[in-house]
């Protein structure tokens, strides 16, 4: 099981109700379950987010193949409008 930290940006960072915050799971999967348990606005703003590993994309890999190691920085994107 792989700890580290999330984090959230812009309307994640809003419903999460924090900028980051520190985990502990074995995969996205886990890690999304747990985070989102009773947070039913920050569920809604994940199932609309892309993803990043320490800095690399998620895309659209099963997020139970995204194994999580030691020290993992994970970042929570939602849509931004614009570019």
């Amino acid at each position: 099981m792989g700890r580290g930290k999330i984090r959230y940006w812009a309307a994640a960072k809003d419903a999460a109700g924090v900028a980051e915050e520190p985990f502990d799971a074995a995969n996205l999967h886990d890690l999304m379950t747990k985070v989102t348990l009773n947070r039913d606005e920050l569920a809604r703003v994940v199932a609309r987010s892309s993803f990043l590993v320490n800095g690399d994309p998620v895309g659209k890999r099963p997020h139970e193949s995204v194994a999580l190691p030691d020290g993992a920085t994970v970042e929570v994107l939602p849509p931004f409008a614009g570019g």
